[in-house]
């Protein structure tokens, strides 16, 4: 992609930027300016690409995967030369780290879409989501949870901000099972509210070593404990809370969940047939068969961590990447960054 600007589309105009986050399902950019609370959001895509598709099982990015997401990557190009993005930061998750052809598809991507894609570690993918969505976590506690529920991997961010005026993470695990990986591999067994309840179980164990680190539990028990969560799967949930007909972001970032609404919308989607799910608007037919995976996650998360709420994010790697390259740049962003997101 020719990262000069289109004098055509964007004079006068304040200096756009671009994130690209390429996922194990999704691929999404955000064009932005920056602004005197933070930046507007001009321009976005979001599109399920399920690049990791069938990856835990042959260890490789399938033909149709890297299609569908060069073609994803082609409008992104397109929708940033349109902006007259000069500037713009392009990331890679687990899917590309774990696939060993993954190498080969980053430089494929920049000979076909002109973007130059960089594949990071999971340490530095927690430092961009807690950065780019670290404004929503209440600070009433010395403690915060940090949940990313993603195709190929999920994040846990312990988040010390007690003494500090500034938040931060100070132990992080990234489990390399998501929606995606889960789907591929337990999809046709982990059926009905018993299926449901057995993946449930399954995934409990992985957290013990993260809990006895950081000594979550006992937070959680002692009223010391909140929890943020950011994903597709935390969204899609505060959606069907409010009761919405189709997705709406002003609506659901920032908002709150109770655990008991939690648990219940995920046993009324775990009841579902896969049919049923896709027909929902705020879920469809690309995530029909993920969505019960993210609530096998999530209810695992919070039946160990049960402090009651749940504070939901629609926001996290892109926003991150934008206040990353916008600082850097020299642009005085406030402490608390207001973000004008409207897109998903």
């Amino acid at each position: 992609m020719n990262k000069s600007a289109n004098p055509s589309v964007r004079q006068n105009r304040k200096p756009s930027y671009g994130a690209i986050d390429l996922g194990t399902n999704n691929c999404r950019l955000l064009v932005a300016v920056p602004d005197h609370q933070g930046f507007e959001v001009v321009g976005s895509f979001s599109r399920i690409v399920r690049l990791g598709e069938n990856l835990s099982i042959s260890g490789k990015l399938s033909d149709a995967a890297m299609e569908r997401t060069i073609d994803a990557l082609k409008t992104c190009a397109s929708i940033m030369q349109a902006n007259g993005v000069q500037n713009y930061q392009a990331i890679s998750t687990e899917a590309c780290r774990r696939a060993t052809n993954g190498p080969d598809f980053v430089d494929r991507i920049a000979t076909e879409t002109g973007i130059t894609m960089n594949t990071i570690s999971s340490q530095r993918e927690t430092e961009l989501t807690f950065n780019g969505c670290r404004t929503l976590l209440d600070d009433d506690k010395p403690f915060g949870l940090v949940i990313d529920i993603g195709g190929g991997s999920t994040e846990l961010m312990w988040i010390e901000q007690a003494h500090t005026t500034s938040p931060y993470v100070s132990t992080y695990q990234s489990i390399p099972e998501g929606v995606v990986t889960l789907a591929d591999k337990y999809g046709d067994t982990m059926t009905g509210q018993d299926g449901y309840e057995r993946l449930i179980n399954m995934i409990t164990p992985w957290f013990d070593d993260f809990d006895n680190k950081c000594g979550i539990s006992k937070a959680a028990a002692s009223g010391n404990l909140n929890i943020l969560g950011t994903s597709g799967t935390v969204t899609t949930l505060g959606a069907l809370h409010l009761g919405l007909k189709r997705y709406d972001r002003s609506r659901v970032d920032g908002m709150v969940i109770d655990f008991e609404s939690i648990t219940a919308i995920s046993r009324w989607l775990a009841s579902m047939s896969c049919e049923t799910r896709a027909n929902h608007p705020c879920i469809g037919l690309e995530r029909s068969d993920l969505m019960v995976m993210g609530c096998a996650l999530l209810e695992a998360i919070i039946r160990r961590w049960n402090v009651g709420r749940l504070r939901v994010a629609d926001r996290g790697i892109r926003e991150g990447l934008l206040l990353e390259s916008m600082m850097q740049d020299g642009h005085k962003l406030p402490k608390t960054c207001h973000v004008e997101s409207p897109s998903p």
